[in-house]
């Protein structure tokens, strides 16, 4: 069993090895806290309901984790509309001897970069047709397996963002259905939105990144919301490639 729910975690942790455990508590205490409210608040529901699923994985750096991700990205995509309204995946890797003395946040941001680089060429579905293949469009989102998801990064690296903050490194992806209620064209969403903006404020102590738009806002790109450096700057160009390095191969 790759995948976990919240109540199994919870009945048996001593199962689960120490870094784990100490993962899920660390992650448990963020989504509960009255004192310092998270600001994800769909995130805290579905941590509440039981509608979030947990994978735990080694070495962000080594491939057989790489590996084991998209596999438990593979098995979520199966049954992530079984889950609830406020459907995520949320994986844990073991970052312990994740060593960066210098540039730290740049080195994660490449590392995520990697990772979802590496994911995708894994993935044997095709690409879903109606999502453009190019992250410079404002309608792209990372697919996996003909999912969309919307793709969220935390990392030890963050202090300035603190709502990215997470002593291990942490990966969440949320499919794209869980926003159809969700979105400026919604009631709730400009409601949920302006919630969210005020408690990630006060959680960050700044304000909300510029980044941080709609999906399919003339102005938005989705790649720029996944990792949010802590310096407030933004690569150039998107640093997703395996889409490009694929239909490369088939044209050669």
């Amino acid at each position: 069993m790759n995948l976990l729910t919240k109540s199994w975690i919870d009945a048996n942790q001593t199962e689960l090895e120490e870094w784990k455990r100490n993962a899920y508590s660390e992650f448990s205490s963020m989504m509960l806290s009255t004192e310092n409210p998270y600001p994800c608040v769909p995130g805290i529901q579905g941590f509440q309901k039981d509608q979030l699923r947990f994978g735990f994985t080694g070495n962000p750096h080594d491939d057989a984790s790489r590996k084991e991700f998209a596999s438990m990205l593979k098995e979520y995509g199966k049954i992530s509309r079984e889950t609830g309204n406020y459907a995520s995946i949320v994986v844990f890797f073991d970052s312990r001897e994740v060593t960066y003395e210098k540039d730290a946040n740049n080195q994660y941001q490449d590392l995520f970069w990697s990772i979802l680089n590496r994911v995708h060429e894994l993935d044997e579905a095709p690409w879903p047709e109606d999502i453009p293949e190019d992250p410079h469009d404002t309608a792209w989102e990372f697919c996996f397996d003909g999912e969309p998801y919307f793709a969220f990064c935390a990392t030890p690296s963050h202090f300035e963002r603190k709502s990215r903050h997470f002593p291990y490194f942490l990966l969440a992806l949320q499919p794209r259905w869980v926003f159809d209620e969700i979105n400026a064209s919604t009631t709730f969403g400009q409601k949920l939105k302006k919630v969210i903006r005020k408690r990630l404020k006060d959680f960050d102590g700044a304000d909300a990144h510029p980044n941080l738009k709609w999906y399919g806002q003339d102005d938005n790109h989705e790649w720029k919301q996944y990792f949010l450096s802590d310096d407030g700057q933004t690569p150039s160009k998107c640093p997703f490639t395996a889409m490009k390095n694929r239909l490369k191969k088939i044209r050669i």
